[in-house]
């Protein structure tokens, strides 16, 4: 079984990826969507937050390996790149979605000096849009941005494009296929239920309105 499998199965375990294609979940946003995820929740069983810290220490070792700064996105991002950072012996910052409304009215979190290279760590990859926030925060700053990681990504392509256009790699540990599969082995999902599942990714904005 592969590790992105692994890990759906895991997430699946504690309830923190919940997929139910008849009765769809409401995201924030308005999305109407057959999976909800919540990586917060895994912060709460240690095998899998272990798991978790060491898959994503070996995503960054062996992608970008020079990295000298780990940098977790506010505020999901910020316990794994902690996790991941320690593991590494790396420093660790964080990027808020916008800069503090009070004292020093940072935006970026901890010590970071212009030139160095710097790793993203987010919980999760939809859109890219806070991702890419992050990423352009880091680079005003005056950081090299070399790479992003994640826990689990839908693989949208808007989300593809966005880091394109950007120029920043990313890896993940599981990814939307992985869950299908996973939930399709477990019985959570029927084949029937596959084709919908595909459009929801290929138009999530769409579906089920």
């Amino acid at each position: 079984m592969s590790n992105a499998n692994i890990f759906a199965e895991k997430l699946l375990q504690i309830k923190a990826l919940k997929l139910n294609a008849d009765e769809p979940f409401t995201w924030t946003s308005g999305w109407r969507s057959p999976v909800y995820c919540d990586n917060r929740k895994l912060l709460s069983f240690p095998h899998v937050r272990d798991y978790v810290k060491s898959e994503l220490a070996n995503l960054i070792l062996d992608q970008f390996g020079d990295a000298e700064v780990i940098a977790g996105v506010a505020t999901a991002g910020i316990p794994h790149g902690a996790l991941a950072s320690d593991l590494l012996r790396l420093p660790f910052i964080y990027v808020r979605d916008k800069p503090k409304g009070h004292g020093l009215g940072n935006q970026i979190e901890g010590a970071l000096e212009p030139g160095q290279k710097v790793v993203v760590v987010e919980d999760l990859i939809s859109t890219g849009k806070s991702s890419i926030a992050a990423i352009n925060a880091l680079r005003a700053a005056g950081a090299e941005v070399i790479g992003l990681v994640a826990l689990f990504t839908y693989g949208f392509d808007a989300a593809e494009k966005a880091f394109e256009e950007v120029g920043v790699p990313f890896f993940t540990i599981s990814n939307y296929n992985a869950l299908v599969e996973v939930g399709l082995k477990q019985g959570i999902i029927s084949e029937n239920q596959v084709a919908a599942l595909s459009d929801w990714r290929a138009n999530p904005s769409e579906w089920m309105q």
